[in-house]
């Protein structure tokens, strides 16, 4: 089996097998980051394809320094599909910023109120977590769903994962009050 460094360097050389080879290794994890935004089996698919063509030209922009190659390929589905989901939904209007979502909230009273429930409360959450902006989800699905560390999201999104910390809390205090205005 071939190391990241490896496949990297053949790709870097134009060589078939790297890429067939880094394609076999991370076609499934960056297909399930792509299908969970993009519930079209087609639509993810074709993502998934784009993704790695754009990383085949893009090789030599990779720094393993930075990163693992799987995370660089997240990062690169990641914009591929954000790119696509503004094309195809339209566009939200934050109001986080508004007076009426300001009220502080502990990080333990919003985790015991958004992580339990009864069937009916989970279904409501799902559906809000369905209207929030593309990016907003995208998060919450790699912190909780994906169990990503906060410094390989910051590295997908090119964000500082200080303010990744403070959106993510922005976002559940979000959840936590449109869920206890519609309850």
């Amino acid at each position: 089996m071939q190391t990241e460094k490896q496949i990297v360097e053949s790709v870097r050389k134009g060589e078939r097998e790297g890429q067939d080879e880094m394609f076999r290794r991370f076609v499934n994890q960056v297909f399930c980051m792509i299908v969970k935004q993009v519930p079209d089996v087609m639509d993810a698919q074709e993502l998934t394809q784009d993704t790695f063509l754009k990383a085949f030209r893009h090789i030599d922009r990779y720094d393993a320094r930075q990163s693992s190659l799987s995370t660089w390929l997240c990062r690169i589905a990641y914009r591929l599909t954000l790119d696509f989901l503004k094309r195809r939904r339209p566009i939200v209007v934050s109001i986080e910023d508004s007076s009426v979502w300001q009220t502080d909230i502990s990080d333990e009273e919003l985790e015991t109120a958004l992580s339990t429930g009864n069937e009916q409360r989970i279904e409501k959450l799902q559906e809000l977590v369905q209207q929030l902006p593309n990016e907003e989800q995208m998060l919450l699905t790699f912190y909780y769903f994906d169990d990503l560390p906060l410094k390989e999201i910051a590295y997908i999104t090119d964000a500082d994962p200080k303010a990744l910390a403070v959106r993510l809390y922005r976002i559940r205090r979000k959840l936590y009050k449109k869920l206890k205005i519609e309850s």
